[in-house]
């Protein structure tokens, strides 16, 4: 698989998991359903998705060669980004006004 294709993937990856905390009311979409998850939990799940993309990430990484060292400022950008992905998933959850 050439870089280009894992790193399409894994931008996929993680618009899918930044929106994931916010498409669904169970909780790691394993656990028990709830009728309302609060906007904590979701950010914990958010968090948690954040450092499973990071790992396969540095798996894919790995897998192409030797890793490159990073600083507090891919972490920092990495993280904006992730959050950034999570917008639209916000927006349907909290911001659409749905008719009833």
């Amino acid at each position: 698989m050439s870089t280009s294709w894992q790193i399409g993937i894994l931008i996929a990856l993680a618009l899918l998991a930044a929106n994931l905390p916010f498409a669904n009311q169970s909780i790691l979409l394993v656990g028990p359903s709830r009728s309302t998850k609060s906007l904590a939990i979701r950010l914990a799940e958010l968090v948690l998705l954040y450092f499973v993309v990071g790992a396969v990430g540095l798996a894919l990484e790995n897998h192409g060669g030797q890793i490159a060292p990073q600083g507090w400022e891919f972490y920092a950008i990495t993280g904006t980004m992730f959050v950034t992905l999570a917008f639209p998933g916000f927006v349907y959850r909290y911001l659409m006004h749905r008719q009833h």
